[in-house]
Protein backbone atom coordinates (compact mmCIF):
# COMPACT_ATOMS: atom_id res chain seq x y z
CA UNK A 1 0.00 0.00 0.00
CA UNK A 2 1.32 3.67 -0.97
CA UNK A 3 1.43 4.98 2.39
CA UNK A 4 1.45 9.06 0.83
CA UNK A 5 -1.83 8.46 -0.80
CA UNK A 6 -3.61 8.06 2.56
CA UNK A 7 -5.11 10.97 5.19
CA UNK A 8 -2.00 12.17 7.71
CA UNK A 9 -3.79 10.57 10.64
CA UNK A 10 -3.67 7.36 8.70
CA UNK A 11 -0.68 7.33 7.50
CA UNK A 12 0.87 7.99 10.60
CA UNK A 13 -1.25 5.42 12.17
CA UNK A 14 0.28 2.87 9.79
CA UNK A 15 3.97 3.69 9.67
CA UNK A 16 3.03 3.06 13.84
CA UNK A 17 2.07 -0.27 13.26
CA UNK A 18 5.31 -1.04 11.48
CA UNK A 19 7.63 0.56 13.83
CA UNK A 20 5.86 -2.05 16.62
CA UNK A 21 5.58 -4.78 14.38
CA UNK A 22 9.39 -4.47 13.81
CA UNK A 23 10.42 -4.36 17.42
CA UNK A 24 7.68 -6.83 19.13
CA UNK A 25 5.40 -3.99 20.55
CA UNK A 26 2.23 -6.07 19.84
CA UNK A 27 0.34 -5.10 22.68
CA UNK A 28 1.12 -1.47 22.79
CA UNK A 29 -1.93 1.41 20.99
CA UNK A 30 -1.12 2.49 17.82
CA UNK A 31 -3.53 5.26 17.51
CA UNK A 32 -3.08 8.49 19.00
CA UNK A 33 -5.89 8.87 21.46
CA UNK A 34 -5.82 11.88 24.42
CA UNK A 35 -5.37 10.74 27.92
CA UNK A 36 -8.28 9.23 29.67
CA UNK A 37 -9.65 10.15 33.14
CA UNK A 38 -9.82 6.62 35.27
CA UNK A 39 -12.54 5.02 35.66
CA UNK A 40 -13.55 5.11 39.51
CA UNK A 41 -15.81 2.11 41.07
CA UNK A 42 -18.76 4.67 41.56
CA UNK A 43 -18.96 5.51 37.52
CA UNK A 44 -19.81 2.16 36.09
CA UNK A 45 -22.53 -0.09 36.64
CA UNK A 46 -21.28 -3.41 35.47
CA UNK A 47 -23.57 -5.87 33.97
CA UNK A 48 -26.29 -3.19 33.98
CA UNK A 49 -27.83 -4.10 37.54
CA UNK A 50 -30.15 -1.12 37.93
CA UNK A 51 -33.53 -1.19 35.47
CA UNK A 52 -32.63 2.34 33.96
CA UNK A 53 -29.48 0.86 32.37
CA UNK A 54 -30.93 -2.08 31.27
CA UNK A 55 -33.26 0.16 29.48
CA UNK A 56 -30.61 2.33 28.10
CA UNK A 57 -28.85 -0.55 26.96
CA UNK A 58 -31.19 -2.22 25.06
CA UNK A 59 -31.97 1.18 23.33
CA UNK A 60 -28.64 1.48 22.46
CA UNK A 61 -27.78 -1.80 21.12
CA UNK A 62 -30.52 -1.05 18.68
CA UNK A 63 -29.51 2.08 17.88
CA UNK A 64 -25.73 0.32 16.95
CA UNK A 65 -27.34 -2.52 14.74
CA UNK A 66 -29.54 -0.14 12.85
CA UNK A 67 -26.17 2.03 12.33
CA UNK A 68 -24.13 -0.48 11.39
CA UNK A 69 -26.04 -2.13 9.36
CA UNK A 70 -26.62 0.72 7.49
CA UNK A 71 -22.57 0.87 6.80
CA UNK A 72 -23.23 -2.22 5.29
CA UNK A 73 -26.20 -1.44 2.78
CA UNK A 74 -23.97 1.81 1.57
CA UNK A 75 -20.87 -0.01 0.92
CA UNK A 76 -18.11 0.95 3.75
CA UNK A 77 -17.57 -2.22 4.02
CA UNK A 78 -18.96 -5.77 3.46
CA UNK A 79 -19.52 -9.33 5.33
CA UNK A 80 -18.96 -11.67 2.34
CA UNK A 81 -19.38 -14.40 4.69
CA UNK A 82 -19.06 -16.59 8.17
CA UNK A 83 -17.07 -19.77 8.11
CA UNK A 84 -17.37 -22.55 11.10
CA UNK A 85 -21.30 -21.87 12.48
CA UNK A 86 -20.83 -25.71 13.85
CA UNK A 87 -18.89 -23.94 16.45
CA UNK A 88 -21.28 -21.64 17.85
CA UNK A 89 -22.87 -24.42 20.22
CA UNK A 90 -20.35 -23.81 22.39
CA UNK A 91 -21.88 -20.90 23.20
CA UNK A 92 -25.25 -22.21 24.54
CA UNK A 93 -23.76 -22.72 28.22
CA UNK A 94 -21.58 -19.26 27.76
CA UNK A 95 -18.24 -18.82 26.42
CA UNK A 96 -14.82 -16.22 26.28
CA UNK A 97 -14.58 -15.55 22.60
CA UNK A 98 -11.82 -14.01 20.94
CA UNK A 99 -10.48 -11.97 18.19
CA UNK A 100 -8.32 -10.24 16.17
CA UNK A 101 -8.69 -6.81 16.79
CA UNK A 102 -8.68 -4.43 13.66
CA UNK A 103 -12.03 -1.95 13.74
CA UNK A 104 -14.31 -0.25 15.28
CA UNK A 105 -16.55 -2.87 13.60
CA UNK A 106 -15.27 -5.95 14.07
CA UNK A 107 -17.17 -6.67 17.32
CA UNK A 108 -20.20 -5.32 15.63
CA UNK A 109 -19.53 -8.52 12.65
CA UNK A 110 -19.22 -11.13 15.62
CA UNK A 111 -22.27 -10.09 17.41
CA UNK A 112 -24.56 -9.82 14.70
CA UNK A 113 -23.29 -13.36 13.24
CA UNK A 114 -23.98 -15.02 16.56
CA UNK A 115 -27.12 -13.04 18.10
CA UNK A 116 -29.27 -16.27 17.43
CA UNK A 117 -26.96 -18.70 19.22
CA UNK A 118 -26.84 -16.33 22.52
CA UNK A 119 -29.59 -17.45 24.98
CA UNK A 120 -30.06 -14.00 25.58
CA UNK A 121 -29.23 -12.64 22.33
CA UNK A 122 -26.79 -10.55 23.63
CA UNK A 123 -22.64 -10.62 23.75
CA UNK A 124 -20.88 -8.40 25.90
CA UNK A 125 -17.80 -6.71 25.19
CA UNK A 126 -14.77 -5.95 26.57
CA UNK A 127 -13.22 -2.37 26.16
CA UNK A 128 -10.57 -0.50 26.42
CA UNK A 129 -10.96 2.46 29.90
CA UNK A 130 -10.48 5.17 27.59
CA UNK A 131 -13.32 3.93 25.06
CA UNK A 132 -15.39 4.39 27.91
CA UNK A 133 -14.14 7.55 30.17
CA UNK A 134 -13.03 9.46 26.97
CA UNK A 135 -13.61 8.46 23.71
CA UNK A 136 -12.53 10.88 21.59
CA UNK A 137 -14.49 12.71 18.03
CA UNK A 138 -17.86 10.14 17.27
CA UNK A 139 -20.06 11.26 19.80
CA UNK A 140 -22.48 8.33 18.71
CA UNK A 141 -19.76 5.69 19.02
CA UNK A 142 -18.84 7.30 22.84
CA UNK A 143 -22.49 6.42 23.08
CA UNK A 144 -22.45 3.04 22.11
CA UNK A 145 -19.12 2.31 23.68
CA UNK A 146 -20.79 3.68 27.30
CA UNK A 147 -23.83 2.02 26.90
CA UNK A 148 -24.37 -0.97 24.13
CA UNK A 149 -23.73 -4.14 26.74
CA UNK A 150 -19.63 -3.19 27.18
CA UNK A 151 -17.48 -3.84 30.00
CA UNK A 152 -14.64 -1.09 31.00
CA UNK A 153 -11.19 -1.86 31.44
CA UNK A 154 -10.20 0.32 34.38
CA UNK A 155 -6.68 1.35 36.02
CA UNK A 156 -7.73 1.51 39.55
CA UNK A 157 -7.68 -2.02 41.30
CA UNK A 158 -10.84 -1.18 42.82
CA UNK A 159 -13.09 -1.11 39.63
CA UNK A 160 -11.33 -3.63 38.28
CA UNK A 161 -12.22 -6.50 41.05
CA UNK A 162 -15.69 -5.30 40.08
CA UNK A 163 -15.33 -5.71 36.53
CA UNK A 164 -13.73 -9.70 37.15
CA UNK A 165 -16.85 -9.96 39.64
CA UNK A 166 -19.40 -8.95 36.70
CA UNK A 167 -17.53 -11.08 34.39
CA UNK A 168 -17.77 -13.92 36.09
CA UNK A 169 -21.42 -13.64 37.29
CA UNK A 170 -21.93 -12.77 33.65
CA UNK A 171 -20.32 -16.18 32.55
CA UNK A 172 -22.14 -18.06 35.08
CA UNK A 173 -25.47 -16.72 34.30
CA UNK A 174 -24.40 -18.82 30.44
CA UNK A 175 -23.99 -15.25 28.68
CA UNK A 176 -20.83 -15.17 26.29
CA UNK A 177 -18.31 -12.44 26.90
CA UNK A 178 -16.26 -11.07 24.19
CA UNK A 179 -12.16 -9.94 25.00
CA UNK A 180 -9.90 -8.99 22.56
CA UNK A 181 -7.06 -10.67 24.11
CA UNK A 182 -4.39 -8.66 21.63
CA UNK A 183 -5.24 -5.58 23.51
CA UNK A 184 -4.70 -2.75 21.55
CA UNK A 185 -6.55 -2.54 18.33
CA UNK A 186 -4.33 -2.05 15.07
CA UNK A 187 -6.15 -0.77 12.33
CA UNK A 188 -6.69 -3.10 9.06
CA UNK A 189 -3.78 -5.25 10.05
CA UNK A 190 -4.17 -8.85 9.08
CA UNK A 191 -2.31 -10.39 10.98
CA UNK A 192 -2.95 -12.86 14.29
CA UNK A 193 -0.89 -10.81 16.72
CA UNK A 194 0.58 -12.72 19.98
CA UNK A 195 -1.98 -12.44 23.07
CA UNK A 196 -2.56 -11.64 26.64
CA UNK A 197 -2.97 -14.53 29.19
CA UNK A 198 -5.93 -12.73 30.96
CA UNK A 199 -8.82 -13.54 28.81
CA UNK A 200 -7.84 -17.54 29.19
CA UNK A 201 -7.62 -16.90 32.95
CA UNK A 202 -10.74 -15.81 32.93
CA UNK A 203 -12.25 -18.79 31.11
CA UNK A 204 -10.56 -21.64 33.29
CA UNK A 205 -11.45 -19.70 36.51
CA UNK A 206 -15.20 -19.80 34.97
CA UNK A 207 -14.60 -23.22 33.46
CA UNK A 208 -16.18 -21.76 30.38
CA UNK A 209 -14.63 -22.56 26.50
CA UNK A 210 -12.58 -20.17 24.83
CA UNK A 211 -14.28 -19.98 21.58
CA UNK A 212 -11.89 -18.44 18.66
CA UNK A 213 -12.89 -16.53 15.53
CA UNK A 214 -10.69 -14.63 12.80
CA UNK A 215 -11.78 -12.24 10.95
CA UNK A 216 -9.88 -12.23 7.30
CA UNK A 217 -10.21 -9.49 4.72
CA UNK A 218 -9.91 -8.71 1.38
CA UNK A 219 -9.54 -4.95 -0.70
CA UNK A 220 -12.41 -3.42 -2.77
CA UNK A 221 -11.52 -1.41 -5.77
CA UNK A 222 -13.22 1.72 -3.85
CA UNK A 223 -11.54 3.82 -1.40
CA UNK A 224 -12.84 4.94 1.75
CA UNK A 225 -12.28 8.46 3.23
CA UNK A 226 -8.95 8.00 4.20
CA UNK A 227 -7.35 6.49 0.81
CA UNK A 228 -7.63 2.91 2.31
CA UNK A 229 -9.38 0.08 0.02
CA UNK A 230 -12.74 -0.80 1.03
CA UNK A 231 -12.95 -3.95 3.07
CA UNK A 232 -14.47 -7.08 2.62
CA UNK A 233 -14.79 -9.48 5.63
CA UNK A 234 -15.18 -13.20 6.29
CA UNK A 235 -15.70 -13.99 9.96
CA UNK A 236 -13.94 -17.58 10.65
CA UNK A 237 -14.91 -19.36 13.91
CA UNK A 238 -12.98 -21.99 15.13
CA UNK A 239 -13.19 -25.00 17.47
CA UNK A 240 -13.88 -24.35 20.96
CA UNK A 241 -10.97 -24.70 23.48
CA UNK A 242 -11.90 -26.70 26.44
CA UNK A 243 -10.30 -26.09 29.89
CA UNK A 244 -8.98 -29.46 31.07
CA UNK A 245 -10.91 -30.20 34.81
CA UNK A 246 -7.76 -32.36 35.87
CA UNK A 247 -5.71 -29.26 35.37
CA UNK A 248 -5.16 -26.12 37.81
CA UNK A 249 -6.27 -22.77 36.31
CA UNK A 250 -2.80 -21.31 35.00
CA UNK A 251 -2.03 -24.41 33.53
CA UNK A 252 -5.03 -24.46 31.35
CA UNK A 253 -5.08 -20.64 30.74
CA UNK A 254 -1.67 -21.16 29.37
CA UNK A 255 -2.44 -24.72 27.09
CA UNK A 256 -6.11 -22.11 26.05
CA UNK A 257 -3.67 -19.55 25.10
CA UNK A 258 -1.37 -21.51 22.74
CA UNK A 259 -3.82 -23.54 21.07
CA UNK A 260 -6.15 -20.11 20.53
CA UNK A 261 -2.85 -18.43 18.37
CA UNK A 262 -1.81 -21.84 16.59
CA UNK A 263 -5.44 -22.08 15.12
CA UNK A 264 -5.36 -17.94 14.37
CA UNK A 265 -1.86 -18.70 12.74
CA UNK A 266 -3.35 -21.55 10.48
CA UNK A 267 -6.63 -19.77 9.79
CA UNK A 268 -4.44 -16.54 8.34
CA UNK A 269 -2.32 -18.94 6.65
CA UNK A 270 -5.05 -21.07 4.92
CA UNK A 271 -7.17 -17.73 3.91
CA UNK A 272 -4.15 -15.97 2.76
CA UNK A 273 -1.74 -18.39 0.81
CA UNK A 274 1.69 -17.28 3.26
CA UNK A 275 3.13 -18.16 5.88
CA UNK A 276 2.73 -15.92 8.88
CA UNK A 277 5.76 -13.83 9.41
CA UNK A 278 6.47 -10.50 10.96
CA UNK A 279 9.04 -7.97 10.01
CA UNK A 280 12.20 -7.13 12.62
CA UNK A 281 14.45 -9.44 14.35
CA UNK A 282 12.12 -10.22 17.10
CA UNK A 283 9.55 -13.16 15.29
CA UNK A 284 6.72 -14.32 17.97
Amino acid sequence: MDLEKLSPGRRAVMERIAEYEAAGRFDEDVEDDPPAPVLMPDCVDYGNTKLLNRIVARFANRAGDRYFTKLIKQGAYYLDGVTGREHLTALKNGAVITCNHFHACDSYLISKSIEKELPKHRLWKVIREGNYTNFPGNKFYAYLFKHAYTLPLSSNRRTMMNFLAAVYKLLQKKESVLIYAEQGMWYNYRKPRPTKISAYKIAAHAHVPVLPAFITMEDDEKLDGDGFPVQHYTLHFMPPIYPDSTLGEAKNAEIMQERNYALCKEKYEEVYKIPLEFTGSEKK
